[in-house]
């Protein structure tokens, strides 16, 4: 056979393999953009879901009609774009990783496509909680936020100045003792001055949603991307516990650029990214057990041994240094 013919041969393949991953992606595209078609029929409802977190503080701190604007004709258009993008691709996604499993899986082992499946879906789950933690739990919170502390310093003038009457049914701002609320209008307190009130933008206030629903379902995925990365071997627990420090350093690195500038939602994220940084270590470790397990069966360590012990290079210097004083080897 003559190089020629090698290269002939060798060709067939990819390009069967080309012509199958055109027609995965048509696939994929086709699924994305019915679903995007879907969310944009219903757009406005979502909208409404999407903003339900600021309204209802909007309405606790004393608006009965809570009200939000756009400034651009084709502004609350694009809006929907947005939201239908966001969507369509939610609501896709399991189409799309089916395309992906059916593509990958033919070069894939037994043991492989057994252990690969569970991380496809494992990771949309994760996302869906990450995603309704955000927008049950840590938007309300930072709109309160940011909201309450729009109207603080109107709230403390009229304290000091001794004209606040709280009006009937009014919530009091967050953080505030005793038994004056937040006045319906500022022309209630006084009749001079300016008077500054929140006009919310929809796109600028979905942006907030988005970015913080995004970041946390992006987040719960650590303990899929760690599991999958134990199972291949490019992670370890040892190593995992080992770089806690820097881990900690990266989180709160992360919850400083992925949420607003308040001390709450960034320590939620820290401490929700943190905690699942623990539970991935506890699943490499479970990985890892069930390799030594398979490698006692085959033989190739004996009971009481692992794949995973440490060697003498992880010894510290500290106990290096004590074993050339002592005369004694490495302790078991």
């Amino acid at each position: 056979m003559s190089a020629q013919d090698d290269i002939e041969d060798s060709a067939a393949p990819l390009l069967e393999h080309l012509t199958e991953l055109r027609s995965r992606l048509i696939y994929s595209v086709m699924a994305f953009l019915v679903g995007m078609i879907i969310c944009f029929a219903f757009g406005g409802m979502l909208l409404d879901f999407l903003l339900g977190p600021i309204e209802k503080t909007m309405r606790d701190l004393g608006n009965p009609n809570p009200v939000m604007q756009y400034t651009a004709p084709q502004e609350y258009f694009f809006t929907l774009i947005r939201i239908s993008v966001v969507g369509g691709l939610t609501i896709s996604f399991p189409v799309i990783a089916y395309q992906l499993w059916r593509f990958v899986a033919p070069g894939l082992y037994r043991n492989e496509k057994n252990a690969f499946l569970p991380f496809i879906i494992a990771s949309p789950v994760l996302f869906l909680i990450g995603a309704a933690f955000a927008h049950y739990i840590v938007v309300p919170l930072a709109m309160a936020f940011f909201l309450g502390f729009a109207d603080l310093p109107s709230f403390v003038s009229a304290i000091m100045a001794g004209a606040v009457t709280a009006p009937p049914g009014t919530e009091l701002l967050p953080g505030a003792t005793g038994g004056l609320g937040l006045p319906a209008t500022a022309s209630a307190v006084s009749d001079s001055g300016v008077d500054i009130v929140f006009n919310g933008k929809v796109n600028e206030t979905l942006d907030i949603t988005l970015k913080m629903i995004v970041a946390f379902g992006v987040c719960f995925q650590l303990p899929v991307l760690l599991t999958l990365m134990g199972s291949a071997g490019l992670a370890s627990s040892r190593g995992l516990r080992g770089t806690r420090k820097y881990a900690v350093v990266g989180i709160l690195v992360v919850a400083a650029l992925v949420t607003p500038p308040d001390v709450t939602t960034q320590l939620i994220l820290f401490v929700v990214v943190y905690g699942l940084y623990e539970i991935s270590i506890h699943l490499v470790a479970a990985v890892e057990r069930k390799k030594d397990r398979a490698a006692r069966a085959e033989g190739v360590i004996g009971e009481g041994e692992s794949l995973f012990d440490i060697d003498d290079d992880d010894i510290s210097e500290g106990e290096a240094a004590a074993d050339a004083t002592t005369g004694e080897g490495p302790k078991a």
